[in-house]
Formats: structure tokens, sequence, C-alpha cells
């Protein structure tokens, strides 16, 4: 009989895959990336380069400092990464399928991409905010300090002290910056799979990391642009007579360019990349152990 041949049903677990192996591996990635992420935010508040914050840090909090803040980032991974890798998953199957089965192009994957970033960024914003303040808490001086337990309990204050609508304080900027850095970091990433296995014949893993490398960079050099801007908006102080160098966030990118030309967007992308790349590999590579995973256990 025809219906017996039929293999048994998963139900509902071949559309949440995509989105428990995206939040996985991002939760993952950031259990091994988080102490460089909290020397960086150090760094960015001015207390010294990387070598002089990790010795201040050991030496008056202990290798715990590293992991503040832990709680946040990984309610960050499974809510903006869970959501973004899983829908850029789910587009780029549809849009496929619209394609007779045939490999998208690139413009498709980086439209799919900054979709997937503009509701990764939706969904995590929360999270993000929270992990910033946990962060930065121990920077403050005692009397401002805000005391966060852990994630929820910081969700939870900044419900109660400011509103359910302060949660999302800043996720204009956020959700730009997700968008543009995703087209670079989901596109990319496939192209390269692409190119390495069947142009350049790479094998597995060699293929992943070096798609994940690039993917990194691309990455980087895509939201780089919108972190400036964002960086220059959220540091400006009015001058003598009381005004802002910048009325908005269009009105420093073109005074921007128009005093440094467009290179002057990539400001220390040295550095950005170092911040930004890293975790973008490790996600992709723990990404592909989760898969191969599955396939062992026949999921």
């Amino acid at each position: 009989m025809g219906d017996e041949k039929k293999p048994k049903s998963l139900g509902v677990w071949p559309t949440v895959k995509p989105f428990v192996n995206g939040g996985l591996s991002g939760m993952l990635a950031t259990c091994v990336i988080q102490p460089i992420d909290m020397i960086k935010v150090r760094i960015q508040l001015g207390q010294g380069s990387a070598g002089e914050v990790t010795r201040n840090m050991l030496k008056a909090e202990g290798v715990g400092a590293f992991y503040k803040g832990l709680s946040a980032g990984l309610l960050r991974q499974a809510t903006y990464t869970t959501a973004r890798l899983g829908s850029f998953k789910i587009l780029t199957n549809k849009a496929i399928e619209a394609n007779d089965g045939k490999p998208l192009p690139l413009y498709q994957k980086a439209l799919c991409g900054l979709t997937a970033g503009a509701i990764g960024a939706s969904f995590g914003s929360p999270a993000d905010l929270a992990l910033i303040r946990m962060q930065a808490d121990a920077t403050l001086p005692a009397a401002q300090r805000r005391h966060y337990k852990n994630a929820f309990h910081a969700l939870y204050r900044i419900v109660g002290d400011e509103g359910v609508l302060a949660l999302w304080k800043g996720a204009g900027p956020t959700v730009v910056r997700a968008m543009a850095l995703n087209m670079g970091m989901l596109a990319s990433y496939d192209q390269s799979v692409e190119f390495f296995k069947d142009n350049l014949g790479f094998g597995e893993a060699t293929t992943v990391i070096g798609a994940s490398a690039v993917s990194g960079f691309f990455a980087s050099a895509c939201s780089l642009p919108f972190d400036y801007v964002k960086t220059q908006i959220q540091k400006m102080q009015p001058d003598a007579e009381g005004k802002l160098p910048y009325s908005g966030s269009m009105d420093c990118a073109m005074k921007t360019l128009k005093s440094g030309g467009p290179l002057k967007f990539y400001t220390g992308f040295p550095v950005y990349c170092i911040r930004i790349a890293p975790h973008v590999m490790m996600t992709w590579i723990f990404l592909n152990q989760v898969q191969k995973f599955e396939k062992t256990i026949g999921l």
C-alpha cells in the first residue's frame, strides 16, 4: 500500500528546526565570545586598552567578571539569532521553491538577509538593552548602579520602572544596523559555500571555515557605516550655544560624507572586524556541527 511507504511525520519539527538550530548555535557562540565582548564594552567605556582592562578585571573582580551579563547575552541569542537564522532559512527555502529549485542569485539572498535581520532585531531588542545595561553596570558610580541579578530581572525592572515600550529604546538604529549586518553575513555565507564547494571543490570543513570567515568580514563591512553613525549620534554634545552637531542620523551621514568621504564611515574597521567576525564565524561553525549531530540521530 502506498500509505505504508510514507515516512513517519515529524510534526512541526521541520518548521521549527531552523529556529532551534539558529538559536542554539548563537548561544554556543556567545559562551565562547562573551569574555571578548565584555572586554570590548569596558574599552568603549574608556577603561583602557584590552590588556589593561583584562588585568584590572581579573585583579578587582575575578574570572567571573568576564561572564557578567551572560544570561542576557544568551537570552539575546535565544531571541535575535533564533529569529534571524530561522527566518532566513524559511525565506530562502520559499524563494528557491519560487525559483523552480535553482540556486538564488546574490541579490535575492541579500533581500532575505535584510528581512531576516529586521525580524531578528525586533525580537532581540529587549534582551540587547538588558545585556548592554548589565555589562555597563559595574562601571557606573555606586549610587547609579541598577544591580540587575540576571536578564529576566533586568527586563522586569525596566518594565516596572520605565514601562513596556522602554524595552525597545533605540530599536530604530538597532534594526537598521541589524538589517545591514545580516544582509552581509547571511547572503555572503550562502554564496561562499556554493563557490567553495562547487567551483573550488573544497571539503566540508574547509568550506565551512572559509565561508564563515568571508561572512564575518562582510557582516562587519556592511554594518560599520551604520554603527559609525549610531555612535556619533549617541556621543554628540551641544556646543556653547546649546546646538547639537547633527539633527539626526541622516544629517550625520550626509555631513560625514561631505567632510571625510565614504571611507570616513570605515574609521576603525580592523578593530570593529575583530569584534564582529569571531561571533559570526563561531555561529556558523556551531550551526554546522548541530546539523551534523541531528543527522546522526535522524532529525
